[in-house]
């Protein structure tokens, strides 16, 4: 695939063959982010772990300090007292049996992140066809299968991310916009980084964190030294 010129461009600002720290590596981001809008920062994290065995999956939620700079759509299915507490709550989406029928007939999907209290699993699991390889099935390792959907909604708006491995054994995750710069890039980067590291299955055998890399939407990959990501 031929590379743009402002891509090459970028590119010659980063050494393929070094591992920089965190810090350094997210205050490069702003100087080879060159797309006329404000690109989303990605980590990437390659683990020693093999995602076919189920002791050693890893997945969960975090609420990044400064939040993804995204906003996030929310759609709940809930009925009675829990439904009007979503949408006292800013659920954008409330429904039941008519949402499962919307998304069906429709093929709508104008949503970002699916919250269900429990009792509701049984209609939502109709959807897990359609939902399941977006990634938007509700779970309760994420937090969106709850009784509490009014802190769910809160937390997803206020920036929490989900994080699981691909087929890759690699996580993917946004941790916010090229705009925020490096400080509150750093506090994000690290925040996500602490919540896969405790997340370490006891099964993990060798070296955890095989590779990190972040980019920016259209920029090149930047590399991080595994070893110093809590720093």
């Amino acid at each position: 695939m031929k590379k743009g010129k402002k891509y090459l461009e970028s590119a010659k600002l980063v050494d393929k063959a070094k591992l920089y720290d965190p810090a350094e590596a997210l205050s490069i981001i702003p100087q080879v982010s060159k797309a006329k809008f404000d690109e989303t920062v990605e980590a990437h994290i390659k683990l020693g772990v093999d995602s076919r065995h189920a002791d050693q999956q890893v997945r969960g939620a975090v609420v990044l300090p400064h939040g993804t700079g995204k906003t996030v759509r929310v759609l709940v299915f809930a009925k009675g007292d829990k439904a009007k507490e979503a949408e006292e709550n800013g659920a954008d989406f409330v429904g039941a049996e008519d949402l499962v029928t919307k998304i069906q007939g429709e093929n709508w999907f104008e949503f970002d992140v699916v919250v269900a209290t429990p009792d509701m699993m049984g209609v939502v699991g109709r959807l897990g066809r359609v939902l399941g390889p977006k990634g938007l099935m509700p779970n309760p390792k994420a937090g969106t299968v709850t009784m509490d959907v009014a802190k769910a909604i809160k937390d997803i708006k206020a920036g929490k991310i989900e994080y699981r491995l691909d087929k890759t054994n690699i996580i993917h995750c946004p941790i916010g916009k090229v705009s925020f710069g490096q400080e509150k890039l750093s506090d994000n980067f690290h925040t996500l980084m602490e919540a896969i590291v405790k997340a370490k299955p006891s099964a993990a055998k060798g070296q955890y964190l095989r590779s990190v890399v972040v980019a920016s939407t259209m920029g090149p990959g930047i590399k991080i030294n595994p070893t110093r990501v809590s720093e």
